[in-house]
Formats: C-alpha cells, structure tokens, sequence
C-alpha cells in the first residue's frame, strides 16, 4: 500500500524537484505546502498539471491551523520539510525575514506534527517520520586540509541564513528527544539543476553569458564547494524516508569539490560548445571579479560515507555529466527563465550586485543557499 506525504516548499528548487522524483517513482500521493514567495515557481510542476495524486495548497508553514489542518484531513506518513528562506546574500540584507520562516516556521511545523503524531496509532504511529532537509553551512568553513564536514561536526554557522538554519536543526534534534517525535535530518552540500531559481551561481552565470553581461564573482573566485546534482538529492531523501533510522543526521553530498572560478570555467566551456553561434564566445571573457561578500566561507566539503554505506546510496552524476544536464535544460526552458526573472528579481540583482566595487585581477555569484 502507497502512503502519502506533506511536501512543505514543493514549488522551490529542491522541493519541486523531490516531488517530481517523488511521483515518477509512482511512490504515493502528495500534499504540496508552498507560500509561493519569489523562488516558489508552480511552473516547476506544470507536468503535474491534472495529476491525482498531487495536491498542491498555497499557505504559510507558520500557519498552525493550515497545517494541523492538512494533516488531519489528509493522513500522511511522513512530512518532509523543505521550506526555507536560503540565499545567503539576502540573508546579509534582510535576516528577519529567514528568522521568521526558517526558525518560527519550523517551530510550527514541529508543533503541528506532534499533535498529529500523538493521535496515531498502530502500524501509522510506526510509520510516520518527520524529514528536516538542511544544509551543510551550518557547519562553518574549512581550511583547504580540513577533512570534511561529517555528522558530529560541531555546528559553527557563519551567516544569518547558516545561523538560521542551525536553530531550526536544534529544535528538530529537540523535538525528538523531549516529545518522542520521530525525526531525521539531512545537511546536503551545494545543489543544482534544473528549476534552480536564477540568482544562485549556476543558473546566474549561465543567464548572464547568453545576455552578454558580466559574470561576477566573489573576491578571488577560490572558495571550495561540494556540488551535488539535485536529482541525486532527490534519490538520497527518497532512501533516507524509507530506511533511515529515526534521530540520525545523514550528510547528502556530490562528492565534487570545485572552486567557484573553476566552476564558471567549466561552464562558459559548456556555453560555448552548446551555442556556438552565440554573438559572446568565448563567454569566459565576461568574468568580472568584485568585493567578496562579509563572512563568506572558504571551503564546504561533505563526507557521505555514512548515507552511502548505511543505506546503500551514491551520488549518479559526476560535476561534469550533472553540469552538462542543467546547462542543456536551461538552454531547452528559455521561456521559463524568462517567466521567474521579474521585475522584482531584477531590483534584487542590482540591490545586491550593483553596489559591489570590482577588484583588479579577481568575477560574484553566490554559491550559498544552493538549496
């Protein structure tokens, strides 16, 4: 028997792209909480479009009452949290607004699923999981020979979105040990492909080239990330709500540590490959470098061997097989970076781009909130 879920952030980047994944696999039916803020796009989801088992409601994961709602109305057995406020950038500039959702939200959601779990009973009471899908910032920075973040690194977070993020780690990890709620958590490393919101690195830098605008990177473009293809991701979450053990943490990582800059490299290669009679080859030429942003850390890296040894799971793409993919479906899906890119986004990008000085010999995307 197929059992449902409550997918919170569906409509985002990672959240569309695990409930795709999700109802591919012919898993069960799900209910799809998204507020639909600027990243939250239900064009992610248009082939879902007259699909049964996709429920799509529009509200607010701070909103007790929609969501005990939602749980009482539709039974699932697990929720699989993905909501979250998650550039680092607009962090910097606005970091209430990731303290209410990612901290107040989480709360909520927390509380509600301790009402609905405490009515369950039997084989549901057995079943039901509550899956906080985190990030690997939370974490801090490494040094270039740090070995990399495992499960009991100590969390030392470096930016308000890290910060944040952390918090609402701690009240998962609280939940469970004070209310017996049964919950997992995962810290995954820098995300991308498809559906990817275009004010994070790849999806910016990709935009940019084709529109003959510069290509800015943070300071010296070597900051270090772990990069993991989000349908890899999507696969990770799927087998850590199946075979996971209640209270574990799982690192999700690519196992594809790059520098921003070699990132960019590998990248306008690809644009240059892939459009050829593009009027802006080589597009490596638009690189500009700029003042790097306050607390930016140097290097994130994922040590999965627990996930992978454990539940038996491996990341599918290599950075290169996984970048080639995302280049070709944004090449492929113009229409919908056209859509996503407002009015509203474009005043984001100069608020947050247009002030930065350039630095001589140094091109600033983000990478942070890959999520």
């Amino acid at each position: 028997m197929k059992h449902g879920i409550l997918v919170t952030g569906g409509a985002g980047f990672i959240g569309s792209n695990f409930v795709l994944d999700w109802l591919g696999a012919g898993l069960g039916p799900v209910v799809n909480l998204d507020a639909l803020t600027y990243a939250g796009n239900l064009e992610n989801l248009a082939s879902m479009e007259g699909n049964p088992g996709h429920t799509f409601v529009r509200g607010d994961i701070g909103d007790l009452a929609l969501v005990q709602g939602l749980l009482e109305k539709h039974r699932p057995s697990a929720i699989v949290h993905f909501a979250a406020e998650s550039h680092v950038d607009r962090s910097i500039v606005g970091p209430e607004t990731f303290l209410r959702t990612n901290i107040d939200g989480t709360f909520t959601m927390l509380q509600a699923a301790r009402k609905y779990y405490d009515g369950l009973e039997g084989a549901e009471r057995e079943r039901f999981r509550f899956l906080h899908v985190s990030t690997d910032e939370v974490y801090g920075t490494l040094s270039p020979t740090d070995p990399a973040f495992h499960e009991e690194t100590p969390y030392a977070p470096n930016s308000p979105y890290a910060a944040s993020k952390a918090a609402s780690d701690h009240l998962v990890r609280a939940w469970l040990h004070t209310y017996g709620l049964p919950t997992i958590i995962t810290n995954c490393s820098n995300n991308y492909g498809p559906y990817q919101f275009p004010e994070k690195l790849i999806p910016l830098m990709i935009a940019n080239a084709l529109a003959g605008k510069a290509l800015p990177v943070y300071g010296d473009g070597q900051q270090v990330r772990d990069w993991l293809y989000v349908g890899d991701h999507a696969s990770a979450l799927r087998v850590v709500l199946a075979n996971g053990r209640v209270g574990e943490t799982y690192n999700v990582g690519g196992g594809n540590q790059r520098t921003n800059l070699e990132v960019v490299t590998t990248l306008c290669a690809l644009l240059d490959e892939l459009v050829p009679e593009s009027k802006f080859k080589p597009h490596f030429q638009q690189v500009k470098y700029v003042t790097d942003r306050p607390g930016h850390d140097r290097r994130y890296a994922i040590d999965a061997r627990k996930l992978e040894g454990e539940l038996k799971w491996s990341a599918q793409e290599s950075f290169e097989t996984g970048l080639r993919k995302t280049v070709q479906w944004y090449l492929s899906n113009a229409e919908w970076v056209s859509n996503v890119t407002s009015g509203a986004y474009q005043q984001w990008v100069t608020k947050n781009y247009g002030d930065r000085t350039a630095v001589a010999g140094t091109a600033a995307a983000g990478t942070e909130g890959a999520r």
